[in-house]
């Protein structure tokens, strides 16, 4: 069994374990490194933080060979499974993304319904649990126990487009469970109501983004781990939170 193929496994059986993990967001060797000397068994790499420290902006605005450059050197640096934001595939066919992101050795992906290549467009459920359908059966066909973790941003997006925003979550998130994702990933949730109603709607963990030191709206983690979650990563919130103390910091001395 190669490595890629044993992380994949290490990670999938971690989602299905029924306990709650907590993923760090790197963006560089550094930081993964941090996040694993920590004592924590599995990463995502994330699109926002990456993009703001090679000098690029999110959106799929940087060139996905350069982005995959990164997430190699990271996976090259650490021993634990790696995820990475893909957002919504950067034009890539399904088949093409799978291939290109187990390539570089990370066994998982964050894949979301906004195309922001065609003027944030987002995609109708059916067209995006198909591009998840996809994804599965390419991972499926190459061996991989490969964990696609499937964003909506409905919540996110709020009532100016859809009537009940967390309504259209939910459906969107059934179906991405069907078509073969091993997590879903609500954008934008801030209360405990959203989470415990968007928990109960799929049998497979749901994704909150937590600030490492200020929480959720919905409460610190152990408040997350009561209300069912069962997998947390951090966005772009660490890196944000790491420039603000330096920041502080730094302006100490520049007096």
């Amino acid at each position: 069994m190669s490595k890629a193929t044993e992380l994949a496994k290490q990670l999938a059986e971690a989602h299905e374990s029924g306990g709650t993990l907590v993923m760090p967001t790197v963006w560089d060797t550094w930081s993964a490194r941090v996040a694993v000397d920590a004592g924590f068994e599995s990463l995502t790499v994330g699109s926002h933080p990456v993009a703001d420290a090679i000098g690029s902006a999110d959106g799929e605005n940087m060139d996905f060979w350069d982005y995959l450059a990164v997430v190699k050197h990271i996976v090259r640096t650490v021993d634990v499974p790696v995820s990475v934001d893909v957002e919504s595939g950067y034009g890539l066919d399904p088949d093409d993304l799978i291939r290109r992101v187990i390539d570089v050795g990370a066994v998982g992906a964050n894949i979301e319904d906004v195309v922001h290549s065609q003027g944030k467009r987002v995609r109708e459920r059916k067209e995006h649990a198909d591009y998840i359908a996809a994804a599965r059966a390419a991972a499926d066909e190459a061996g991989v126990q490969f964990v696609i973790n499937g964003r909506t941003d409905a919540v996110k997006l709020g009532p100016k487009v859809y009537k009940d925003p967390l309504a259209e979550a939910a459906a969107r998130m059934q179906m991405m469970e069907e078509a073969g994702a091993r997590a879903v990933y609500p954008v934008g949730l801030t209360t405990a109501d959203q989470v415990t109603r968007l928990v109960e709607a799929v049998k497979i963990p749901v994704n909150v983004t937590f600030h490492p030191v200020d929480g959720h709206g919905a409460g610190d983690l152990a408040a997350l781990k009561q209300l069912g979650v069962r997998r947390v990563t951090f966005g772009p919130l660490w890196q944000k939170w790491l420039g603000e103390v330096s920041a502080k910091q730094l302006a100490l001395w520049a007096v």
